[in-house]
């Protein structure tokens, strides 16, 4: 097989959630801990080595290090090896992208220690049968762990290469296998649309269709806020308090997969539908700051939803394109003249050749303009 073959293949993460007994639930616990123990104490030897020697401490001197503590610490022996050897590994990835941030002249953020209940996930880097994890009669077979088991809701495309594991604040467990698939080819379709995303309908396309807004959060707030005054009144520390941060996490989460939901079934759908497709290139973390529309524009999720909609139209042998949102809803796009409007004014109306349109009609139009001028 040719090395282009190979180029084409994708990495993508699929989430199924596990059913643990108590005792592996356990196990697994004592492994999150270990690991996080074994973090921190990778941490502090780079950075102890470095004010010593006056340079870094690589991950292979590391992985010596982690031998000989495994046989003077049971707690560390009783890890499968590739889960405490991963821990090395993110340890690396920690320091890799402090220097890049460094280089790059942005605030750099010194790889932190992580408290109690901070690492959340452990990793079996191989996965096969006779290697870390694999499946075995319906179950997930985790070496040193046993016999899962686990919901797969949807087809594998691919081949498994890494299982993690992983504990949500809600107390739910879930496996996140990483497979190496080729691309799933659409039929050649070149039509183009032009998406702008809003509050008022999430998305508004150039051809004039609409995509309502579902605004999950809003709809739970009522949920949300009880459940987080049953967590105020009770005592800290408590067990009924801990009960009541699980419930509170678990809607929380429930908020969150339905949102995503939502972005994977919209992406998948106008990836399927447009060859190519026009959105702005929007600067979320710049726009929350706006207090007025913080909660509706977290609510909406536009970030997570183009990020979606890049890899599946990328994956398909399509074409996204980002452009400057500057003036797209201000600019008539019959004319191209300027007609100014708050963002209370809804109804594009321009005065100097008669068009009258939706606002967020007006402006996919702008911005499909935009990216064939592009």
């Amino acid at each position: 097989m040719s090395k282009d073959t190979f180029s084409l293949k994708e990495m993508r993460n699929y989430k199924f959630r596990i059913y643990p007994d108590k005792e592996q639930e356990q196990n697994l616990t004592k492994w999150l801990e270990a690991c996080r123990v074994i973090y921190n104490s990778a941490l502090a030897d780079r950075k102890n080595h470095y004010y010593r020697n006056g340079k870094g401490l690589t991950r292979i001197k590391q992985q010596v290090i982690l031998k000989a503590d495994k046989e003077k610490h049971d707690q560390v022996k009783a890890i499968h090896s590739q889960v405490a050897q991963e821990v090395l590994f993110r340890v690396e990835r920690a320091f890799n992208n402090f220097f890049r941030r460094v280089k790059a002249g942005v605030k750099p953020g010194y790889p932190r220690y992580k408290g109690p209940g901070q690492y959340k996930s452990i990793t079996y880097t191989q996965y096969g049968e006779g290697l870390g994890a694999s499946f075995q009669n319906g179950t997930l077979k985790l070496s040193k762990i046993g016999l899962v088991k686990i919901i797969v809701h949807r087809e594998i495309y691919g081949e498994i290469k890494t299982c993690t594991i992983k504990k949500e604040q809600s107390g739910k467990w879930y496996a996140v296998l990483a497979v190496e698939e080729y691309p799933v080819l659409y039929s050649p379709n070149c039509q183009a649309i032009g998406i702008d995303v809003g509050i008022k309908e999430f998305a508004t396309l150039s051809n004039g269709e609409t995509i309502s807004n579902p605004k999950h959060l809003v709809k739970s707030e009522k949920k949300l806020k009880t459940l987080q005054r049953s967590v105020f009144r009770k005592k800290k520390g408590s067990k009924n308090r801990i009960k009541a941060k699980k419930r509170l996490a678990r809607h929380h989460e429930k908020v969150r997969n339905q949102r995503k939901d939502f972005h994977h079934r919209v992406s998948s759908q106008l990836a399927w539908k447009y060859g190519k497709i026009a959105v702005e290139d929007l600067q979320i973390q710049n726009m929350v700051k706006n207090h007025n529309l913080a909660k509706s524009i977290t609510d909406a999720g536009w970030g997570e939803f183009v990020s979606m909609l890049s890899y599946k139209a990328e994956s398909a042998g399509r074409e996204v394109t980002k452009v400057i949102p500057h003036g797209t809803s201000q600019q008539c796009s019959r004319c191209g003249n300027i007609v100014k409007k708050d963002l209370s004014v809804r109804t594009h109306v321009c005065s100097y050749c008669g068009l009258v349109l939706d606002r967020d009609h007006n402006a996919a139009i702008n911005i499909l303009y935009k990216a064939k001028a592009s």
